[in-house]
């Protein structure tokens, strides 16, 4: 009977002994697996870091010269932002969307004019504006349907801030 009890004790250790064994290695396998794939995906799906600054952005705007600040365009940028923008926009801080003081060192001229002018554009196929959609809980930024003037007008203002 004790033969018996110790060779269903040796049975059960050398069971259990296996199985996790079994496990151990498959889940290892799974884990390398795992890996190689994750290595592979990032491989694929890694784009080349572009500087924001060189990134105009999508839509009308190609080129933006900017000279001295000029105070009436400023002034009625300020006008425009105040009426169409400040829902949304606090010159200083984080709102609903990013505060647009010092976004010039951030973002190219171009770049802030074609996200006024097109922001559902961008938003599809611009990779920073899609971060920016993501980091502000994915709330779109309304196309206020200003003209490439007043675009510009808003921009002129953003560089008084």
């Amino acid at each position: 009977m004790k033969i018996m009890k110790k060779r269903a004790v040796l049975s059960i250790a050398v069971m259990t002994l296996l199985t996790t064994f079994l496990i151990l290695s498959c889940s290892g396998e799974k884990k390398e697996e795992a890996k190689a794939n994750t290595a592979t995906q990032n491989a694929s799906t890694e784009k080349k870091e572009v500087n924001p600054m060189d990134n105009k952005g999508i839509g009308p705007i190609k080129n933006v010269t900017l000279g001295e600040i000029d105070p009436g365009r400023a002034a009625k940028g300020k006008e425009i932002f105040q009426a169409k923008c400040s829902a949304c926009h606090k010159e200083t801080k984080k709102y609903i969307g990013p505060a647009p003081q010092g976004v010039l060192t951030r973002r190219s001229p171009e770049w802030i004019m074609n996200m006024i002018l097109n922001p559902e554009e961008m938003v599809k196929n611009d990779d920073i504006a899609k971060k920016l959609f993501e980091e502000f809980m994915y709330v779109p930024m309304a196309n206020q349907s200003l003209t490439e003037d007043e675009a510009r007008s808003v921009l002129e203002y953003f560089r008084t801030l």
